[in-house]
């Protein structure tokens, strides 16, 4: 099986610095490793990211001048990762994402991945953050690692990320002369992200809307919305 042991030296965590910035450190990934079961820690990722956009298009009318009426949001492109990893002898990128592949199996190339799989992110807060009074715990914000006598500070925080139903849309690997260390770069493309906690739907309280849950009004949002006319204050929206 992978070898992904935490009593392995490699995989030993260590101490990061407590900032109210985050820090790449305090960002845990999590995959469905081969001969693991559950979700394992992702270890010697180098880098991590991840992109997404949307077309929006402008509505116009004719004999308005130049003039944009509303903007409209189209169809969310998949969102995609770039997972860049060292290669190691028992452990490559298939493995740790659940693939049989290297000392596990016979999956060498994408064309042998039949099965989509997921990836946990956890944005581990900050002693500063998890202790900070003005901060405000939602049900994406979960306890995680150690607690009293581990860290009678406090017990920090983690936002929680999950990326489901992703598939492999590039790998490659890199051995160069120059360098001992074998690269391993891959592009993800995702089905959907959520929280892992929240009900999704139509009414999702996003922020910024003119009427809040209770039918009271709401605070923040675009003039272009205000008591339903336009941002001059005057005439009515249809």
């Amino acid at each position: 099986m992978a070898n992904v042991t935490t009593s392995n030296y490699i995989y030993r965590t260590g101490t990061a610095p407590n900032t109210r910035a985050a820090v790449s450190q305090k960002n845990k990934l999590y995959g469905y490793t081969v001969g693991v079961g559950g979700l394992q820690q992702l270890g010697v990722i180098s880098e991590f990211t991840h992109d997404e956009s949307r077309t929006i298009d402008p509505v116009r009318g004719v004999g308005y001048g130049d003039q944009i009426a509303e903007l409209v949001p189209g169809v969310t492109d998949p969102m995609t990762l770039s997972l860049n990893k060292t290669l190691l002898y028992t452990a490559n990128l298939f493995q740790i994402l659940g693939y049989k592949g290297g000392v596990d199996g016979l999956v060498r190339s994408l064309r042998h991945h039949r099965w989509p799989f997921d990836i946990k992110q956890e944005l581990v807060f900050s002693e500063l953050a998890s202790n900070d009074p003005t901060g405000t715990a939602t049900t994406a914000v979960v306890t995680t690692g150690p607690t009293s006598a581990d860290n009678p500070i406090v017990t920090p925080r983690a936002l929680i990320t999950f990326f489901e139903g992703c598939w492999m849309n590039s790998y490659s690997a890199s051995y160069t002369s120059d360098s001992a260390i074998v690269a391993e770069t891959s592009s993800v493309t995702v089905t959907d992200i959520i929280d892992g906690f929240s009900q999704y739907g139509e009414f999702i309280d996003t922020g910024l809307a003119p009427i809040s849950a209770n039918g009271s009004p709401g605070s923040g949002f675009s003039l272009r919305f205000a008591n339903g006319s336009n941002a001059g204050g005057a005439g009515t929206q249809i």
